[in-house]
């Protein structure tokens, strides 16, 4: 009975703790998209009565080319970008793992992107990226190895690696985090034992690390 009383106590500081969290979440995500999803099936006005309209703006939406266009880039950006950022994470975080001098600098100069809000760095990389005035395409034009501007932002075709390799350059700092953490859980017997038994980096890097970090790239 006592522990029975004992857990039930537990599990209401749970809940309790979990309560700001939960309370934001509900707020700031749940609230916002079912309310987008009702105003998807209406003629929205900001003076006024809105007008339901039913499927109208999705009928609309699947009729036009810009949606297709934009849906393909998303899915490109998705299934290119993340698996890029996540392989450079994991050379990074196995990197900065390591016994080097200075590691808790390294860590710190690749986590310091992260915390810049996304307006911030949108101004930085569009500067970057000028066609004219761009810190890239002077140092290019510098080492001549390109006569005019190349139009990163402003192509067809490099306008989504040019938005992919920004994401990546921010987001690196948070996935190396968790990915250290994963790393740091490793057992150093396994490393041991293993360089005893003659396996090198890669194997133990296919053998050890990557399986047992399973769960972190899974997050990341």
């Amino acid at each position: 009975m006592a522990a029975s009383r004992e857990s039930r106590r537990l599990r209401w500081m749970i809940y309790l703790f979990l309560l700001p969290s939960l309370a934001i979440f509900l707020l700031y995500r749940i609230v916002p998209l079912v309310w987008n999803l009702a105003l998807s099936f209406q003629e929205w006005k900001l003076i006024g009565p809105n007008l339901f309209v039913g499927l109208d703006h999705y009928l609309e939406m699947i009729r036009s080319d810009v949606f297709w266009q934009s849906l393909i880039n998303t899915i490109i950006y998705l299934f290119i970008g993340s698996p890029i950022a996540i392989g450079i994470a994991i050379f990074v975080a196995i990197l900065v793992n390591r016994p080097l001098a200075g590691r808790n600098a390294y860590r710190a100069i690749v986590f310091l992107p992260y915390p810049i809000t996304p307006v911030a760095i949108a101004i930085i990389f569009k500067w970057l990226y000028d066609e004219k005035v761009g810190l890239i395409n002077y140092i290019l034009r510098s080492l001549g190895l390109v006569e005019q501007g190349i139009p990163f932002l402003q192509s067809f075709s490099l306008a989504l690696p040019s938005v992919i390799a920004t994401s990546i350059w921010q987001v690196l700092g948070y996935l190396v985090l968790l990915l250290l953490a994963g790393l740091q859980n490793i057992p150093d017997d396994l490393y041991e034992v293993a360089e005893l038994d003659g396996a090198g980096f890669f194997t133990q890097l296919f053998r050890i690390t990557l399986p047992l970090i399973r769960p972190t790239i899974f997050i990341c």
